[in-house]
C-alpha cells in the first residue's frame, strides 16, 4: 500500500496536483483512492463530482472520498467529551458552554487522519493520495498524534492507577466526576488508533509531495515546511512548482518568468537532490477528470507517478562512535538561530522555527550525557558520551 500526501500553502493548487496524480495512476491501472481532510471541500470541485464521506468511483481504477471530520469525531472522542461535560456541568458551567469547552482544538482535523490510516489499512487500494490541509494546518496536524501519544502514555497510566485505588471512596464523594472504566477505555483506544495513524504516515511507503508556486513569499514558506516536516520524521519524496510562466517575447510575461526562474532556481538548490516538477501556467482552470488526467500525464509522463519512496535518505540515525554514540536528525535547511535542544530525563526536545517535537531516547543514549551537538549539511548531530555512574547498569 502506498500513501501519498500534498500539502502547500493555501491557493497553490495541492488540490489539482493530487487529483491529476490520482488520475495518472489510475490511467496505468491502479486502483487509487483520492480523499481530502481540508475542510475547503475542493476535491469534489476540482474533479467535477459529488463527493461524499464513502468512496465514490469517478472512473475505472479512480474513486475519491471527502473525509467527513464530524463523524470521526463523533466515533473516537464522543465517550471522552460527555464526561468531561458531565465534569463542567456539575460546578456549574451551563450545558452549551461546556460542551463548547470540552471540543479539543483541531481535534476534527486530527481525527479525519483516523479515516486515512482506515482506507490505508483495510481498504483495496494500490494507492492512497491525501490532499491535506494547508501547510500550517497540515503541521499541525501531522504532528498531533505523537504528541497526544505522549501525553496519554505519560500521564493516564499513572492518574489510572490512582483512580483505582481511592474510586470506592471517591464515588460516594464525587459521583460522576469520577472516571468510569469506559471513560478510560475510550482514552486507550484512542491512544491505539493515534499510534496507528503515525505508523501509517511515517512508514516507508508514505512520504509528501510538497506544492508550490515559483514566488518569493510561497518559497520562504516552502523551505520552513521542508524543515518542519523532516523535524517530525515525514519524507518528503518530491516537489511541484506549479503555474510557472513560459518564455515570452512580451514584456509583462517576460518579466514575471524571469522572476519565476529566478525563484525555481532557488528551490532546485534547497530541494538537496529532491525532484522538482513544473506545471505550466494554463489559459484553463484544469477542471474534470480529462483534463485533470492530462495535467497528470505532463507532469509525469511515462514515469510512475507514486514509485516507491524507499531510496530516501533516513531522516533520524543512531550510530556508535569510539568515545560513544551520535544521533542525526535530518533538519534540511534549518539554521543555528531558530534551533533549541533540550535534554530532560530520557527524552530530547528539539525545536525548529517554533516547531517542537519530543524523542524518547533509545535504552543505550538514555545512560549518556550530551558531549555536544552541531548543525552541518541539514542534518543536526547531537554526540552523546557514556555516564559512567549508569553505563554498567543494567
Amino acid at each position: 500500500m502506498r500513501v501519498l500526501l500534498f500539502t502547500g500553502k493555501g491557493g497553490v493548487g495541492k488540490t489539482t496536483a493530487s487529483a491529476a496524480t490520482a488520475a495518472a495512476a489510475a490511467a496505468r491501472g491502479s486502483k487509487v483512492l483520492v480523499l481530502s481532510t481540508d475542510p475547503a471541500h475542493s476535491l469534489g470541485d476540482a474533479l467535477g463530482v459529488r463527493l461524499g464521506p464513502e468512496p465514490t468511483e469517478v472512473d475505472t481504477g479512480l474513486y475519491a472520498m471527502q473525509v467527513d471530520a464530524q463523524r470521526s469525531f463523533e466515533r473516537s472522542w464522543r465517550e471522552i467529551q460527555s464526561y468531561l461535560t458531565t465534569v463542567l456541568e456539575r460546578v456549574g458551567v451551563d450545558a452549551l458552554q461546556a460542551e463548547e469547552l470540552t471540543v479539543l482544538p483541531g481535534a476534527e482535523e486530527v481525527l479525519a487522519l483516523l479515516e486515512v490510516t482506515r482506507q490505508a489499512t483495510s481498504g483495496p487500494w494500490d494507492l492512497v493520495v491525501v490532499d491535506c490541509a494547508p501547510t500550517g494546518e497540515t503541521l499541525r496536524l501531522l504532528a498531533l498524534p505523537e504528541a497526544l501519544s505522549w501525553y496519554v502514555e505519560r500521564v493516564f497510566p499513572a492518574q489510572r492507577r490512582a483512580l483505582r485505588a481511592v474510586r470506592p471512596l471517591l464515588s460516594r464523594v464525587s459521583g460522576p466526576a469520577v472516571p468510569r472504566d469506559d471513560v478510560f477505555a475510550a482514552v486507550e483506544r484512542l491512544h491505539r488508533e493515534l499510534l496507528q495513524v503515525r505508523a501509517v504516515l511515517t512508514a516507508p511507503t508514505t512520504s509528501v509531495r510538497l506544492v508550490l508556486t515559483p514566488e518569493a513569499v510561497v518559497v520562504a514558506e516552502a523551505r520552513r515546511t521542508l524543515t518542519s516536516l523532516a523535524l517530525y520524521g515525514y519524507r518528503v519524496d518530491a516537489l511541484l512548482a506549479n503555474r510557472v510562466f513560459p518564455a515570452s517575447d512580451d514584456p509583462f510575461l517576460a518579466g514575471w518568468a524571469a522572476a519565476q526562474a529566478d525563484q525555481l532556481e532557488a528551490v532546485r538548490a534547497d530541494a538537496g537532490g529532491l525532484p522538482v516538477l513544473e506545471s505550466p501556467y494554463r489559459a484553463v482552470e484544469p477542471v474534470g477528470l480529462a483534463m485533470l488526467t492530462a495535467l497528470g500525464q505532463e507532469l509525469y509522463g511515462d514515469a510512475d507517478p507514486a514509485p516507491a519512496p524507499g531510496d530516501l535518505p533516513a531522516l533520524m540515525e543512531v550510530t556508535p562512535t569510539s568515545d560513544g554514540f551520535e544521533l542525526a536528525l535530518a533538519l534540511p535547511l534549518a539554521t543555528r538561530d531558530e534551533l533549541d535542544l533540550t535534554r530532560t530525563g530520557d527524552e530530547l526536545a528539539v525545536t525548529v522555527g517554533g516547531h517542537r517535537r519530543v524523542l524518547a531516547l533509545p535504552s543505550a543514549l538514555r545512560r549518556c550525557v550530551v558531549a555536544g551537538a552541531s548543525l552541518t549539511g541539514g542534518r543536526l548531530v547531537v554526540r552523546f558520551d557514556p555516564d559512567p555512574d549508569l553505563w554498567m547498569r543494567p
